[in-house]
């Protein structure tokens, strides 16, 4: 028997030690947990490898996660395997590719080494891993964990017919495959088979790095190094959603250095730390991405995240970014008493702007992402290199790029109109066309948005020069000619006579032009009153603004300029999201 599976014999070295499968905490188990997708639905992958970070663990546990995302056991390697690839149970075939220094995995013969999907399967079940160990060492095969079943299968065939003639020279076993949800392990760049797993839907592969009891673990994955443990499910059959399972604090910890220069001030820091911690608190079960069984992505879709980073210190987390987070450990920006989604982008080129506005989204919701003026971000001009930028067409170019996007066929622009919120922001373009036709694009409207519309870096700018206090419709209340009122509470007025009383009823403004308009608060409110209208005309349309993003929330470099100022994070967190406070939640 063992002259026929030779090629399985590395594994009486690989799978040396064993524990029962018990349930046990993960890293941190006792605290929130957090689910990182780092590759899933259009990234999910074929193969994906890990390898243990020299000095911080080695070898690796598998099993699977339960429902409260504590780690369960099933199998481990010993300390020696260092390096494992994770694939689809499918026919896999893998290369080396030297130009890019990784393997390249496929599901069709790609005239590398073939990792099949059949099996030959000893007669029998095991009780636990043990048994199944010593079993699979002395038939040089490797152990299956089939829905909670130990087996020992060998071989890894492309087709039944091979493996029928491998089963025909033992005499023993059978012929089994694998199910739409089951995965191999391999030694990274071999054909041994480690381990198979196979869970069903509910039990998808976890893994567990390090089987010596290191205090901090970090594992290679495609290029950057994680904390905790990793899933690999496939969903609905197909390839491998791989996702990073740790605490809260640690994923953090992960997301400063790349959602904000890990040289900056230690206040703006943890200013992103609350920030950040919020908006996972928030998506923690509850995530756009649910479908994919994780609670954030590792884009900016989300929250940037890379782990621990790569070996380039001016670019992952150091001992200031991690001092960020440790001194705001459990705190949150709260809205009556529960953590927010606190949104942030780069800049906003003086002033954020209502989530009715940027998304369409109901601001009685979240009062709180009302938008603001900022007095601040300009302190941070010199280093922001989107505090300011120009975008020009001529007016055959600015109707090439519309009608690309599926607007004006036939025709060319004749003028733009353009309607601001009362916190200065483009929220509305209605672009005329010469045969009488026209388009209103909404910096709500996604895709077909303001900014990607017109290739722009934030709804903050004038086209042509041209601005409200030109002579548009204000619109709204403010105060000290400039910051918007987010709310009309409290708010009194004084009569011509001095009588000074509280203000009561519907207020209203009027223009310089006579114009006469519901009043707005908290930058147009749902009802969609703007600041202002301007129309630009030309033979050629020069768009200046500043800011970069969608315009919600905290402004990451008017942080940095508050922080600068001697701001707390508490402070400048409650100055971006009004009516926000910074604390622990209530339990």
């Amino acid at each position: 028997m063992k002259r026929k599976i030779i090629q399985f014999a590395a594994f009486i070295l690989i799978l040396a030690l064993a524990l029962p499968g018990d349930a046990c905490a993960a890293p941190g188990g006792k605290q929130e947990m957090v689910r990182v997708g780092l590759f899933f639905g259009s990234t999910a992958m074929v193969g994906s490898n890990l390898q243990n970070n020299t000095g911080y663990g080695a070898g690796y546990r598998f099993g699977y996660y339960d429902g409260d995302l504590d780690f369960v056991e099933a199998a481990r390697t010993g300390e020696k395997t260092t390096e494992v690839t994770v694939l689809k149970a499918q026919n896999v075939w893998y290369y080396y590719d030297r130009s890019t220094g990784a393997y390249v995995y496929e599901t069709s013969d790609n005239g590398g080494t073939a990792i099949g999907c059949y099996h030959i399967r000893l007669p029998g079940a095991y009780d636990d891993f043990d048994g199944a160990s010593a079993a699979a060492e002395e038939a040089g095969g490797f152990v299956a964990w089939i829905d909670g079943e130990y087996q020992v299968r060998y071989g890894a065939y492309v087709s039944k017919e091979k493996a029928q003639e491998a089963l025909d020279g033992l005499g023993e076993g059978s012929i089994v495959g694998t199910s739409s949800y089951a995965v191999t392990v391999i030694a990274t760049g071999t054909s041994t088979v480690l381990y198979q797993h196979d869970g069903g839907a509910e039990r998808p592969l976890g893994i567990l790095p390090d089987v010596t009891g290191a205090e901090t673990v970090r594992t290679w994955c495609k290029g950057y190094k994680y904390g905790g443990g990793f899933r690999y499910e496939r969903i609905d059959g197909g390839d491998l959603t791989v996702v990073n399972v740790l605490d809260l604090e640690s994923y953090i910890k992960g997301v400063i250095p790349y959602e904000m220069n890990n040289a900056w001030p230690l206040e703006a820091l943890k200013t992103q730390a609350v920030c950040a911690r919020s908006y996972a608190k928030v998506n923690i079960g509850e995530s756009k991405h649910r479908a994919y069984h994780i609670d954030v992505c590792a884009t900016a879709c989300c929250q940037a995240y890379h782990g621990v980073g790569t070996n380039r210190k001016s670019y992952q987390a150091n001992g200031v970014t991690d001092r960020a987070v440790e001194e705001t450990t459990g705190m949150y920006a709260l809205y009556n008493g529960q953590p927010i989604p606190a949104y942030y982008s780069s800049s906003h080129g003086g002033a954020s702007e209502s989530i009715y506005n940027v998304w369409g989204s109901a601001l009685s919701k979240t009062p709180y992402l009302c938008g603001v003026i900022d007095p601040y971000e300009s302190g941070a001009d010199s280093i922001n290199a989107n505090s300011s930028w120009t975008v020009k067409y001529t007016a055959a170019e600015l109707t090439s790029r519309l009608q690309s996007k599926g607007f004006g066929t036939g025709t060319s622009v004749d003028h733009l109109e353009l309607e601001y919120s009362d916190l200065g922001n483009v929220i509305r373009v209605v672009v005329h066309w010469k045969n009488g036709n026209k388009n209103t694009i909404k910096a709500s409207g996604g895709t077909n948005g303001i900014r990607n519309v017109f290739n722009l870096k934030s709804i903050h700018f004038t086209v042509n020069g041209a601005s409200p206090s030109d002579g548009g419709d204000p619109g709204g209340l403010t105060i000290n000619g400039s910051e918007a009122l987010s709310s009309l509470d409290g708010v009194y007025v004084i009569s011509g006579s001095g009588a000074v009383s509280a203000l009561d009823g519907t207020p209203y403004t009027i223009s310089g032009s006579g114009t006469v308009a519901e009043a707005s608060v908290g930058g147009g409110g749902e009802s969609g009153e703007m600041g202002g209208t301007v129309s630009v005309s030309g033979s050629s349309y020069t768009i200046t603004g500043g800011g970069w993003g969608h315009q919600l929330g905290m402004s990451q470099y008017g942080a940095y300029a508050m922080a600068q100022k001697g701001f707390t994070y508490d402070e400048i967190v409650e100055f971006y999201y009004p009516g926000v406070s910074v604390g622990q939640i209530s339990q």
